[in-house]
């Protein structure tokens, strides 16, 4: 029955991620990247912490970075093939359009307009992002019930503060929403304790918190007011190039499903436990022809990069500095929403 489950999600999420219009003929980006010798995929013109940031060195990090390598690793076998061209939110899709990026891995929604008007494929999803509240550590809050007769500090121009109110609303707590103008003010609002809590992005209030004087003086509650499903964003006509993306990220869950990790691959390669690990290390030839690479793809995407866990306790959980509780991040068998494909 889990396997029935699992296997129908999976048909699902990739089923979605390649549909394309009847008319979309199958194009040739990989061809196209390989002949010019590197991947072009997106950095920022400026930091989203935890998905893509420039450190002093000038080097990028983050959720979405490591995913551009792990596509290039996959296509070259090494990181370095990969341009990261800082780009704008605004810049992103007519950059995908015009030929000038070949991904766009920037922290971006899968929504319908986006994959219906902008000639826009998305690959399944990497990352789910809530909108949840901080909160004073010494309240003693873990949800926001807990506040009652407290405020709330939203930025009113944005989006999340009519999530905040209807989120309030519904559940009739009794708390009451300060409206800011920026996002900007209702942080700091929050930080100079003008509102006992803050609504936002998750992996803003992370980050927040982080940069804060004192970080274990913030806590984030557990409710969640909406989830949105970040995913890579391609040019619509090559399926095949979307199968290429979708099974890189997939090649991630798998090993973390599997126990194979960046520090064990060796090992693992060396004396596959179960077939499913030998074909995804490339031990049993296939999984190398059908996508148009070598067999040992996914096993230099691992070694490299790590597992789709390691990818994200580095750059969003307790690797890093924003110690963001993984949950609904997490694969199927640990709670969370992510489903492995099957690799036969």
């Amino acid at each position: 029955m889990i396997n029935s489950i699992r296997l129908g999600l999976t048909l699902m999420a990739l089923g979605l991620a390649g549909a394309t219009s009847a008319q979309a003929g199958q194009g040739d980006t990989l061809k196209a990247v390989q002949a010019r010798g590197f991947l072009n995929c997106t950095s920022g013109d400026g930091n989203f912490e935890g998905f893509h940031e420039v450190d002093s060195q000038g080097v990028w990090h983050g959720e979405d970075i490591d995913f551009c390598k792990a596509v290039t690793i996959a296509i070259f076998g090494a990181p370095d093939k990969v341009k990261l061209i800082p780009i704008s939110w605004a810049q992103r899709f007519p950059s995908l359009q015009s030929g000038d990026l070949d991904l766009v891995i920037k922290a971006t929604g899968w929504n319908m307009s986006r994959d219906t008007e902008l000639g826009v494929q998305y690959s399944m999803p990497y990352y789910y992002g809530t909108t949840s509240f901080i909160a004073h550590a010494d309240l003693k809050a873990t949800k926001l019930a807990d506040l009652a007769g407290g405020t709330i500090c939203v930025a009113g121009g944005a989006s999340t503060a009519k999530l905040v109110t209807d989120y309030v609303a519904a559940r009739k707590y009794d708390v009451k929403a300060v409206n800011y103008e920026k996002n900007s003010d209702a942080f700091a609002a929050y930080f100079s304790n003008r509102c006992d809590a803050y609504g936002e992005f998750t992996p803003v209030l992370a980050a927040g918190r982080a940069a804060s004087d004192n970080p274990e003086s913030h806590v984030l509650l557990s409710d969640i007011l909406s989830l949105e499903p970040e995913a890579v964003a391609m040019r619509q006509g090559d399926d095949a190039w979307v199968d290429l993306v979708n099974w890189v990220i997939s090649a991630t869950m798998i090993a973390e499903e599997t126990g194979v990790t960046s520090a064990n691959v060796d090992e693992m390669k060396a004396n596959p436990p179960n077939p499913t690990v030998g074909k995804l290390l490339g031990v049993t030839p296939g999984i190398g022809k059908r996508l148009g690479l070598n067999d040992d793809w996914a096993y230099k995407v691992i070694k490299t990069v790590g597992n789709f866990g390691e990818i994200y306790d580095r750059n969003m959980g307790a690797g890093s500095r924003y110690k963001i509780d993984r949950g609904l991040n997490s694969l199927w068998s640990k709670g969370g929403v992510f489903v492995p494909p099957i690799l036969d």
